[in-house]
């Protein structure tokens, strides 16, 4: 594969939005090759935002698909990085 594409996905509150970002993630699960998720946890702490990364791989008009579904959710903030050969 010549092209890399990475989503990142910024939650605001990731405990009420994990149940649609999940059934979207899910539809696409044949799309995501890697998936990454980060968001501070300490002993008395575990923090409403987080992040997810993505590594796609099939065709960009799906992956993009993806990102634009994500986009759609109030409170996502999606990033993607294209890295071409």
């Amino acid at each position: 594969m010549d092209t890399f594409y990475i989503l990142g996905i910024r939650s605001s509150d990731r405990i009420s939005q994990s149940g649609v970002v999940q059934q979207i993630l899910t539809e696409y699960g044949c799309n995501i090759r890697t998936r990454l998720g980060l968001h501070h946890v300490s002993e008395n702490v575990c923090s409403i935002n987080g992040l997810i990364l993505l590594e796609l791989c099939g065709d960009m008009a799906v992956c993009e698909e993806l990102a634009s579904k994500l986009s759609a959710v109030n409170g996502l903030e999606v990033q993607k990085m294209i890295f071409q050969k």
